[in-house]
């Protein structure tokens, strides 16, 4: 694991400039550096050394010198594609999986990325054809940026800040993303919220012509459900434990101390019970985080216990949450307004303490169907029962101008999938967006070349589809690599793998989500689990790392001037509408937090990268 810069066409004197961008993610590997320049491409590295600690350098070159990389990630099959390309006859000077990926190009190019099972980004310059190869996993788990300029690019880097300290950037704000990110709580946008800096995009990789800059882009994977409607309970269960088990023993190759978030819930329980399946003797540390408030502390005791693990509890301080919300800000590079993705920070940090690896249950919701937001059709088929005169009376409610309980439902009852549904969070409705941003408008997001990818599916299999594409690496993939990174943490997502995935495709619907009650969500993960789990787990319903965030914006009054006074709110937003939320939520009359902290995760970021308020360093 590591942070990688890379800069094409550099300036003179370009040691210093790759240096400070290097500089600037050396969180992401403090253990070592490296530099490669030559007249049309620099390239650097920060290293958290994992495995083949000792080797593994980079950059690293091809025998013949004409082939550098740097990467960024985790090759899990590496042994088994090494030993294949020994038998061709190719020769190595490392033992990672670095100089695996290098010897694979010389044999495939491009399509390298079709044999890799892991996560990944990285960089090839390739100087015989005087091309550049980019690439980024399938489900988009490590992070990669690029600057680009009237269709010419000039740098790529693991995190955004490095890039703002390239010659000759100004630093804008990109209004559009600004805009949007009040609705998904992210940035869902191929620009980022600076102009001119963009992301890579999962599943994808670029050629770029190393002489004027100019890229190609092409997506080289999807997951595309493909459901076979005559699996049997008993041979789902059974093969998917058996992958997971797999790739969870695939996620373990570590030559360093590794462990495991446990919240108390069933997908980290099934992880962590995995890795007993694999290693039944010898320490494993595991860490969970709550408040005082909230917590699944008792929950995931019983579970630590159950399966002999050394466990350690992290308690949620509310001062140090809110005052640390600019340093957070910062290492997500863009606003991401998800509260547990501040508890996950302090999670973090505790558990970087003991381990350099943890495996976490990331993605299980996504490909087994968890979200309690999938069983919406479930109801709206319940709904289409009661009596058409009754419901059609219960549908004119609809047209007031109230907010009473189930009025929601009746409004997303009228509308069509595409119409409702963006992903996972949805927090200022499109007409709310509206109605509070002062600034130019912008047509909403389109998603209909993503639904058109799905249209013949159920509507729960659609909605999975749809967060595989925006929420899952929006926010869920977005804060496991940049809150564990900001403590030089490897996190690994075993449900993410290629692998599982292609089993996942094709569970059908009355395996995933049953007779849509909490209980059966994720039903043929939770039966596969019980090869893993205590069996008090498998009637858990989700919770995740809870933040009562609702109840601390009520106890504290510090923030509440500090954001309708910001210079960043009060010149694009209606503030006394902000000012209507404020009085709303803290007098108990509405329950206004997740639409405050999008203010408050924004004025926190502006804060970061433009004023002084934070020293900008890792």
């Amino acid at each position: 694991m590591c942070g990688i810069a890379a800069i094409i066409h550099p300036p003179r004197r370009t040691g210093p400039v790759l240096d400070e961008m290097l500089e600037r993610i050396k969180h992401r590997g403090p253990d070592d550096s490296g530099t490669f320049i030559d007249e049309k491409v620099a390239l650097g590295m920060r290293r958290l050394s994992i495995i083949d600690v000792e080797g593994s350098t980079q950059p690293i070159s091809s025998k013949n010198g004409s082939l550098v990389i740097v990467f960024n990630g985790e090759i899990y099959n590496f042994k088994e594609l090494r030993a294949g390309l020994v038998a061709r006859g190719h020769t190595f000077t490392t033992e990672g999986d670095t100089e695996v990926i290098l010897h694979l190009y010389e044999e495939r190019g491009a399509d390298v990325v079709r044999e890799l099972r892991g996560m990944f980004t990285f960089f090839i310059y390739d100087m015989k054809k005087g091309k550049i190869l980019v690439a980024r996993d399938p489900f988009g788990i490590k992070p990669l940026y690029y600057a680009m300029k009237d269709g010419v690019v000039s740098a790529f880097a693991s995190e955004i800040k490095s890039l703002l300290i390239m010659p000759r950037y100004q630093k804008e704000i990109n209004e559009e993303a600004v805009y949007h990110y009040l609705s998904f709580q992210y940035n869902p946008l191929h620009e980022t919220f600076f102009r001119g800096i963009y992301r890579v995009p999962p599943a994808t990789y670029l050629l770029i012509d190393a002489l004027n800059g100019h890229l190609e882009e092409k997506t080289y994977w999807d997951f595309i459900f493909q459901q076979d409607t005559d699996m049997s309970e008993e041979e789902g269960t059974k093969g998917l434990a058996g992958i997971l088990e797999d790739s969870v023993h695939q996620h373990l190759i570590s030559d360093v101390p590794l462990g495991a978030f446990l919240s108390g819930g069933i997908d980290s329980a099934i992880i962590v019970g995995a890795i007993r399946a694999v290693h039944p003797i010898g320490e494993l540390k595991t860490f969970t985080i709550g408040s005082k408030e909230i917590n699944e502390f008792a929950e995931a005791r019983e579970q630590a216990e159950a399966l002999r693990t050394k466990h350690t509890e992290i308690l949620l301080d509310p001062d140090e949450y809110f005052t640390n919300l600019p340093r957070i800000a910062w290492h997500f590079d863009e606003p991401v307004a998800d509260p547990s993705a501040v508890a996950l920070y302090f999670l973090a940090r505790e558990a970087s303490k003991h381990v350099k690896v943890v495996l976490s249950g990331e993605g299980a919701d996504e490909l087994f169907g968890g979200y309690g937001i999938y069983r919406e059709a479930y109801s709206f088929a319940k709904f289409d029962r009661v009596p058409k005169p009754i419901r059609s009376l219960l549908l004119l409610l609809t047209y007031l101008p109230v907010n009473v309980w189930g009025i929601n439902f009746l409004r997303r009852y009228q509308k069509t999938l595409a119409n409702r549904y963006i992903g996972n969070a949805y927090i200022f409705p499109e007409d709310e967006a509206r109605r509070i941003w002062r600034g130019k408008p912008y047509a909403k997001i389109d998603l209909m070349p993503i639904y058109r990818n799905a249209h013949a599916w159920s509507e729960p299999t659609q909605m999975q589809y749809i967060d595989m594409h925006t929420w899952l690496p929006g926010d869920i993939l977005a804060k496991a690599d940049k809150m564990t990174m900001a403590h030089s943490l490897e996190l690994r997502v075993p449900f993410l793998d290629k692998r599982v995935a292609d089993f996942a495709r094709t569970i059908p619907d009355r395996l995933k989500y049953m007779d849509g009650t909490a209980l059966n969500a994720k039903y043929l993960l939770r039966r596969a689990g019980k090869a893993f789990v205590p069996p008090t787990t498998q009637a858990r319903r989700k919770l995740g790392f809870p933040v009562p965030l609702a109840e601390w914006l009520r106890e504290r009054t510090d923030w509440q001037e500090k954001l309708i006074t910001h210079p960043c709110i009060t010149a694009r937003f209606d503030i006394e509408a902000i000012r209507k939320l404020v009085q709303d939520h803290v007098s108990g009359k509405r329950n206004n937090a997740r639409k405050l902290f999008i203010f408050i995760m924004l004025a926190a970021w502006y804060d970061a990268y433009f004023t002084d308020t934070l020293t900008h360093t890792s």
